[in-house]
């Protein structure tokens, strides 16, 4: 038998890899082969075609100005939900954990059936706003209140991972040299925690972006009003693949590359 270290041990190592890369390779190929067939799909001068379409070019604007508006709100308020959840143990917590955790599972024409009913013309909140002249349902707004909704419990999972990382001892200190409770946060929790944050944000973000069923439950699907890119691959898909096609490369795309630049962020930070 060869000792650890000795010429023999690095080959049975390297053969023990390559056989868990052959384990891993049906699961690879079923990941890889379904993006494969959408990016070669169409060649690039029909992607070019498709992509100045107006219905493509409206849906694409819509939809990264509401996911962007969407991961805003997400931010601000599922930071102080975070940090809650995070520094403090209180009655009724798990039940609030549970809580934030609802829209993840919970089947997307559900949560759009809950909005309409709280947001509707005749909702709990959308009766009142109606009087007043305000309404939500089926506009611009809506599409942004469904993709917040079904958004904010990724970031908020990221950032109170992120938060609960930070030695409480730290907070405590910058507390005695005589920063209040802000600029603790800001100067001391914000930093340490950027890492989770990000990640968090770029979940939040790559999510809205990719919402689909309670979006068309509660905004509709009207071209270039609320009809995001999800929402164009589904008319797409009945009147134009390559329409279809072309919008869900451009979401794969979006949503691959601030994956990378999340995990190139993080490597880097890594190393130093």
């Amino acid at each position: 038998m060869p000792r650890y270290g000795s010429p023999g041990r690095p080959a049975v190592r390297r053969h023990g890899v390559e056989a868990w890369w052959a384990l891993s390779l049906p699961l690879l190929l079923f990941l890889l082969l379904p993006l494969l067939a959408l990016i070669f799909y169409s060649s690039p001068a029909e992607f070019a075609a498709n992509l100045r379409l107006p219905q493509v070019r409206q849906a694409l604007s819509l939809s990264l100005r509401t996911s962007a508006w969407a991961t805003l709100v997400a931010v601000a308020l599922g930071m102080p939900v975070a940090y809650l959840l995070a520094r403090r143990q209180f009655p009724g917590r798990t039940l609030l954990d549970s809580l934030i955790d609802l829209p993840i599972v919970l089947p997307p024409a559900v949560a759009g059936l809950a909005l309409l009913l709280v947001f509707g013309r005749r909702g709990l909140l959308g009766a009142p706003l109606d009087a007043l002249g305000v309404r939500i349902t089926f506009t611009e707004l809506a599409v942004v209140i469904a993709q917040t909704f079904i958004a904010v419990p990724l970031f908020i999972r990221a950032a109170t991972i992120g938060f609960a990382g930070v030695e409480p001892e730290m907070e405590d200190v910058a507390a005695i040299d005589g920063a209040n409770h802000w600029q603790t946060f800001r100067l001391i929790t914000l930093p340490l925690s950027r890492r989770a944050i990000l990640s968090g944000v770029a979940l939040a973000w790559a999510r809205a972006l990719g919402e689909f069923g309670a979006t068309i439950i509660f905004a509709g699907n009207f071209p270039g009003r609320t009809q995001t890119m999800p929402l164009a691959i589904y008319l797409g898909f009945e009147l134009d693949l390559g329409v279809a096609v072309t919008l869900s490369v451009i979401l794969v795309a979006c949503s691959f590359i601030v994956l990378m630049l999340v995990r190139g962020v993080l490597g880097r930070e890594d190393s130093d």
